[in-house]
């Protein structure tokens, strides 16, 4: 069973990976302001972490999967969204963009615990159309370092990594010495629950060894 991932993240596509799965990747082109914009105009309120990490999940499966019908890539296999986001004192944060929001978060979390979300979106779509879609949502407590420098800071935000992910940090590449505590599934810390994922893969009736395509995986 052939794995796509609508993601470009490299992070996501580097725990597939390393369980055995190379996917299809697949660039979803979805607004994501827009999408959560919309959502939350028709649920009439801002969107909790939890729904908004699932609509945008499951916008960008459905944005795939619909490429895939018309001049995008053939499709024939499963086909997983993912979002995430980093909640601290009820504010959702993004990915921060630019390197000032990505101090100025760190200041904020430096020795405090926060919550990560991630979304993930799974369409079943074989013999030329869609079919069953599961979602779920899953959620890891992140402590931080209460000892980070300053010029630690700095250095860490200018070599750029913790502007493009959510919360502006990493526990899988150079953020990790900062993170002293995590509490949940360490994968979704990182942008993707593998335990999560193999349980919806599960629910629509397909063992997770069937997606193990990279050499030394069988």
């Amino acid at each position: 069973m052939r794995l796509y991932l609508a993601s470009t993240s490299p992070a996501r596509l580097a725990l597939l990976r390393q369980t055995g799965i190379e996917p299809v990747t697949v660039s979803p082109d979805v607004d994501e302001d827009a999408a959560a914009a919309a959502g939350a105009a028709r649920a009439g309120a801002p969107l909790a972490p939890v729904q908004l990490v699932e609509l945008l999940a499951r916008a960008k499966a459905e944005a795939v999967v619909a490429a895939g019908s018309t001049d995008g890539p053939a499709i024939d296999g499963l086909v997983l969204g993912g979002d995430s986001v980093f909640v601290l004192d009820d504010v959702i944060y993004g990915k921060p963009h630019t390197p000032a929001k990505a101090k100025e978060r760190w200041l904020a979390q430096r020795g405090r615990t926060g919550v990560l979300y991630s979304g993930h979106w799974l369409i079943e779509h074989t013999g030329g159309r869609p079919g069953r879609a599961v979602g779920a949502v899953a959620q890891a407590s992140v402590t931080f370092a209460d000892d980070m420098p300053d010029a630690e800071l700095d250095a860490y935000i200018a070599t750029g990594e913790p502007l493009y992910v959510a919360g502006a940090f990493t526990i899988d590449s150079l953020g990790a010495p900062y993170i002293s505590r995590i509490d949940g599934d360490p994968s979704t810390v990182v942008g993707l629950s593998l335990p999560t994922l193999r349980r919806l893969v599960r629910t629509l009736g397909y063992d997770w060894p069937s997606l193990w395509n990279r050499p030394g995986a069988i």
